[in-house]
């Protein structure tokens, strides 16, 4: 059967990026089909090579974030290096940067300045704070903009607030650029122009707040820190189970709670006792509410639990461990895993979450090792090989 290409296939993006943000957003363009070219600093890299090795003697965020891409190593503080770089997005469909503040701009690289000697390029940058105001120039690491937009308030238990266990700010900005990138490449589509796309990280995970902001601007009072509970929905917990596991239930609504009291609990008289026959109610009622339910569980296993949970139409999940994860029923049973290459070999990785029923399959292409296809790019810039090495003995590639 023949498929359809991928939707961003003859699609080319320049990066000049590091870390998280920037490339957990190309990632996301290069397994939709387009060809990544990721500038590198030819000494050391992206700084996200070398934070562990925990990936069979590579760093864990650099192989989530940056499968399929062109590493190429260039000094941009060089002007013929620079030079390299504004050759290849002179060619480029798309470019985006997540640099320090205003280090872009020293470069000629920010995104109006690109857009305006090309303007079909599609031209991003990231920031962790926007373009102007007094944060603007502001460090604006993952945690600290977790921080700033209030994340970590609203996260944690009663007694201690925590920052989220993955990079939520720069995962919130990743994915806003991937869109504003598939948006303005549609409209070029339709105007045949380009433009900039700018995105933050407090800006995106400040649009992630949203019941916990709107229900404090607008309610009066944030939501507590409730653990694993919900703040405004009860009974919505975790609770303990007789082989010492955890399994988590969510009753969303009052006829959900009285088959709970009925199936599950044991005890249908519940269903309808002024204080837990109303969200409202048990919410008020919290911990005797937690109470009845932890009493119901304590006796059953996890799988027991779930079964009783599931018979009833009661959501719920057991508690899974990252090795859990990796070996979800659910995941194997949809066939999710691929191998992909990298220097240290085959490694495992999932899917990407956008499928396309009919298209081509998503490429999974190899892990780049620091400027792994630097030479084969200065050829397709004309570079002939007597300057290529010139530039490689004066340190400005690698």
């Amino acid at each position: 059967m023949d498929h359809q290409p991928l939707p961003l296939a003859g699609i080319t993006v320049v990066a000049v990026e590091q870390a998280v943000s920037a490339p957990f957003a190309t990632r996301q363009l290069a397994d939709l089909g387009a060809r990544v070219i990721k500038v590198e600093r030819p000494d050391g890299g992206d700084f996200a090579r070398g934070y562990d090795t925990a990936a069979r003697g590579l760093a864990s965020h650099f192989v989530w974030c940056n499968r399929g891409k062109e590493s190429i190593a260039v000094d941009l503080k060089d002007p013929r290096g620079l030079e390299i770089v504004r050759g290849l997005v002179a060619d480029a469909d798309v470019f985006v940067q997540n640099l320090a503040q205003g280090a872009a701009a020293r470069l000629g690289l920010d995104a109006a300045a690109l857009c305006a000697r090309h303007p079909r390029l599609v031209a991003v940058d990231i920031s962790g704070y926007g373009p102007e105001g007094p944060y603007a120039h502001k460090r604006a690491y993952d945690m600290l903009v977790q921080c700033e937009a209030g994340l970590v308030s609203v996260t944690g238990t009663p007694e201690h607030a925590v920052k989220a266990g993955v990079p939520a700010a720069d995962v919130a900005a990743a994915m806003y650029a991937f869109s504003g990138v598939l948006a303005a490449l549609l409209r070029r589509g339709t105007t045949g122009l380009g433009g900039p796309v700018e995105v933050s990280m407090l800006d995106s995970l400040a649009e992630w707040m949203g019941h916990p902001l709107h229900h404090g601007m607008h309610g009066g009072e944030a939501p507590a820190r409730t653990g694993l509970a919900h703040a405004v929905i009860a009974p919505y917990d975790a609770y303990g189970t007789a082989d010492g596991s955890q399994v988590l239930l969510s009753v969303q609504n009052d006829r959900e709670w009285r088959r709970l009291a009925e199936q599950v609990i044991g005890r249908p008289e519940l269903a309808g006792h002024p204080d837990f026959a109303t969200n409202r109610a048990r919410t008020a009622n919290r911990e005797r509410t937690d109470a009845v339910v932890a009493g119901a569980l304590a006796p059953l296993t996890a799988a027991e639990a779930v079964e009783r949970l599931e018979a009833a139409g009661i959501a719920c999940a057991r508690i899974s461990t990252v090795h859990d994860v990796a070996g979800h029923p659910q995941l194997a049973a949809r066939d999710r895993w691929r191998e992909v290459d990298s220097p240290a070999g085959p490694l495992r990785a999932l899917l990407p979450p956008i499928t396309l029923p009919g298209g081509a399959p998503a490429p999974m292409g190899a892990i780049p090792s620091l400027g792994e296809h630097t030479d084969a790019l200065l050829r397709a810039l004309g570079m002939t090989e007597e300057t290529a090495a010139a530039l490689r003995r004066d340190g400005v590639v690698a």
